[in-house]
């Protein structure tokens, strides 16, 4: 998960987004480290709380799971 990333570009620190999304400050920690995976409920809260895609918080935002189609000069 790229929860840090997230966060710190939503400008939060990890207790502003403990508050925020009211889970623990180790639940987050232990998120950003890897240790833990989070529900799609907490994926989910913590998406919506950082506005970003769930896809930002899984893959990270320079990563894309979507097929590009080049458009052809005609």
């Amino acid at each position: 998960m790229k929860l840090k990333q997230a966060r710190e570009q939503a400008d939060m620190t990890q207790e502003q987004l403990s508050e925020a999304t009211h889970l623990s400050i180790s639940m987050i920690q232990s998120l950003e480290a890897g240790r833990r995976n989070g529900s799609t409920k907490t994926l989910l809260l913590l998406a919506d709380t950082l506005k970003v895609s769930v896809d930002a918080l899984l893959f990270g935002a320079n990563n894309t799971n979507s097929t590009t189609i080049a458009k052809q000069d005609a």
